[in-house]
């Protein structure tokens, strides 16, 4: 069994977004040489999240007034989070819903989705550099 680990850095420079990371899950299966697998993919911060859907814009936006009604940046003083100095309580919460990792099958050589499937990095309290982890394992 094969075994390849690589590590995204990602740099938003709001404080919110999502940016599809498909290309570059795909370029590490294939750098993995493995045909047969899994691919593991985890956003490694606790206020970013990793997750799939479509890459359809109207859809980003629905996510981003969605996750702003479950969980409002303001007031930041209504998250008991927040009293330890930090403004990202509510990034933690958004983080939650939105998951923090994937698994998708690896069938010759590619990521086997259902139509439309893509792999997004969300951010949720952005600004400063945070890591990805692909981690391939299979034959």
């Amino acid at each position: 069994m094969k075994s390849h680990r690589k590590e995204l850095v990602m740099k938003i420079p709001s404080r919110r977004g999502f940016v599809n990371i498909t290309h570059e899950v795909q370029n590490a299966v294939a750098e993995s040489g493995v045909k047969e697998g899994l691919a593991l993919c985890n956003a490694m911060h606790i206020t970013a999240s990793v997750f799939i859907n479509d890459d359809e814009g109207g859809l980003h936006q629905d996510y981003e007034k969605w996750l702003e009604k479950l969980a409002p940046h303001e007031p930041v003083s209504s998250y008991m989070h927040n009293r330890t100095g930090e403004d990202n309580g509510d990034a933690h919460l958004k983080r939650q819903v939105m998951g923090r990792e994937v698994v998708v099958a690896i069938t010759n050589g590619k990521l086997d989705f259902g139509p439309w499937e893509q792999i997004f990095y969300g951010e949720f309290d952005g600004g400063r550099p945070k890591r990805v982890l692909i981690k391939i394992i299979g034959d």
